[in-house]
């Protein structure tokens, strides 16, 4: 099966094509000409692309395209109940539903807000349990805004779901959205006068285990790891990563004690550690990380946003990252050696992988 590498930056979407063998890409794009994408996705459940898109006059939406990107719409009346006296400012994550649900959509938007479709994005319904959840004025804007970026789908039960929000913490929920409980214990806040609060803390992604239960994350304080789900985190840093904070995670399709990072200096510069592109990787949960930059530039002060990496299931499975200086790098084996596959482009928002037919 042919793969394509959804690449959002801040003029338009580019796709990025090649086959299992993932050597040679072919560059189709831009798309959205003039749009923010701050994420895209190829649906696998019937094929159409979906891109959060925002743009400075037009404001925050989201365009789909049955077509593979030939034509586009835009989902119309998108917003905020009246009564809520919030505002959509950005469009931030697109996430399919399971495949016995064919319509269904999540989106995820600030001001930490999260949406629901079922009719494969022609309408969207806010999600009031986080709408009007009672700790909401204790949450606060990051540096990006307060932003829900993070919807991840539990396998086997389309009611439960864990989302990040900036800076509010994790929420999971057991009812499709009607209720959510915030879970954030053993994750710091440093900057709050209380470091470990019920929410507040300044989540930058997370990730779900395909095949278990355990969560990742990557915080504004650390990187971390769940095995309850959420009721409480483990640091996993300092302990062969050159600095806790940075925004990109990515994980191995079917080992859950796998994953990679790339290190951010910190909140005051937000370029890569040491000055170097290195994406870091652990194979023991957390115990240890160790650095794999054969292929990347060794000289690269540059940033990685937290939509900046995917991975796809082949066997050897591949690693898909996007850097603000317009790069696009791709690793077939597993994050041994990178490739750059794409140069000279807007500034990376978002890299998504799917399979094309």
């Amino acid at each position: 099966m042919p793969v394509v590498v959804l690449a959002g930056t801040k003029k338009g979407l580019f796709l990025l094509r090649s086959d299992e063998l993932r050597q040679g890409w072919i560059l189709d794009g831009p798309h959205l000409v003039g749009w923010s994408v701050y994420h895209a996705i190829l649906d696998p459940r019937d094929g159409v692309l979906h891109a959060c898109t925002n743009h400075e006059v037009y404001g925050a939406t989201v365009h789909r395209s049955r077509d593979l990107g030939k034509t586009w719409e835009h989902a119309e009346n998108l917003g905020l109940p009246d009564d809520s006296k919030l505002k959509l400012e950005r469009t931030w994550h697109v996430e399919p539903g399971h495949a016995d649900q064919p319509g269904r959509l999540w989106l995820g938007a600030a001001p930490g807000v999260l949406f629901r479709s079922n009719d494969g994005g022609a309408t969207w319904q806010t999600i009031e349990g986080l709408l009007a959840h009672p700790t909401r004025e204790r949450w606060f804007p990051g540096a990006g805004g307060m932003c829900c970026h993070s919807i991840q789908l539990d396998p086997a039960d389309a009611n439960h779901l864990h989302v990040g929000i900036s800076a509010a913490g994790v929420f999971r929920t057991h009812d499709g959205g009607e209720q959510w409980t915030p879970v954030n214990s053993g994750t710091a806040a440093d900057f709050l006068p209380d470091p470990y609060p019920e929410v507040g803390q300044c989540v930058h992604k997370l990730l779900r285990c395909a095949e278990s239960s355990r969560l990742w994350q990557q915080n504004h304080c650390g990187v971390y790891r769940s095995d309850d789900g959420g009721d409480s985190w483990q640091r996993l840093d300092g302990n062969g990563l050159p600095s806790g904070f940075g925004f990109a995670l990515a994980l191995h399709p079917r080992d859950a004690d796998t994953a990679f990072v790339v290190p951010i200096e910190g909140a005051e510069n937000r370029v890569t550690s040491g000055g170097r592109l290195g994406v870091y990787r652990t194979s023991d949960a957390g115990a240890s990380w160790d650095l794999s930059m054969e292929g990347l530039p060794e000289h690269a002060w540059t940033g990685v946003l937290r939509e900046g990496m995917a991975f796809d299931a082949l066997d050897p499975f591949g690693l898909y990252l996007g850097a603000q200086s317009g790069s696009v790098f791709a690793s077939a084996d597993e994050g041994q050696t990178w490739t750059e596959i794409a140069s000279q482009l807007p500034p990376v928002l978002s890299v998504e992988v799917g399979a094309w037919s």
